[in-house]
């Protein structure tokens, strides 16, 4: 090819039909937000229930193959915008005692509502009421559908 032709074909990325020679590879999405910050009721205490405090979560979604990535449409993946109003949602519904049980619920809220492979969901609480200083307390779990 001369240095002033152009191949538009061949950019080294399979076309959007798919149909690329040597067998298109496998490709898995993963969604993370990261930092979702929350008031909520959660916790051991009388007053961690009823005052309330901030809490802090980080998940991620492993949704597998995802046709946006070739579309580039918003409709064909995992809308991040809502996943976080569904984790507000769960997370500000009710009171759990442990970060466990709330993280629990929000995984099979996002496996339910989303289809993904896996979902990881970590809640921290930057401010424990706990007698020595620490930066935050955590809980993350891990769940695959059943």
């Amino acid at each position: 090819m001369a240095p002033d032709e152009h191949d538009d074909h061949d950019d080294g990325y399979p076309d959007e039909l798919g149909d690329d020679e040597a067998g298109a590879a496998e490709i898995g999405v993963t969604i993370e937000i990261v930092g979702l910050s929350l008031y909520t009721h959660h916790g051991v205490t009388d007053a961690e229930q009823e005052v309330g405090q901030r809490l802090v979560l980080d998940i991620r979604m492993d949704v597998g193959e995802c046709d946006a990535t070739i579309t580039d449409r918003v409709q064909d993946t995992v809308d991040y915008a809502a996943v976080c109003e569904a984790v507000s949602l769960v997370a500000q519904a009710r009171s759990y005692r442990t970060l466990e049980r709330l993280c629990a619920a929000v995984a099979d809220r996002l496996l339910a509502d989303f289809g993904a492979e896996s979902v990881s969901v970590k809640a921290a609480k930057p401010e424990p009421p706990l007698p020595l200083a620490v930066d935050e307390v955590s809980v993350e779990l891990w769940r695959e559908p059943t």
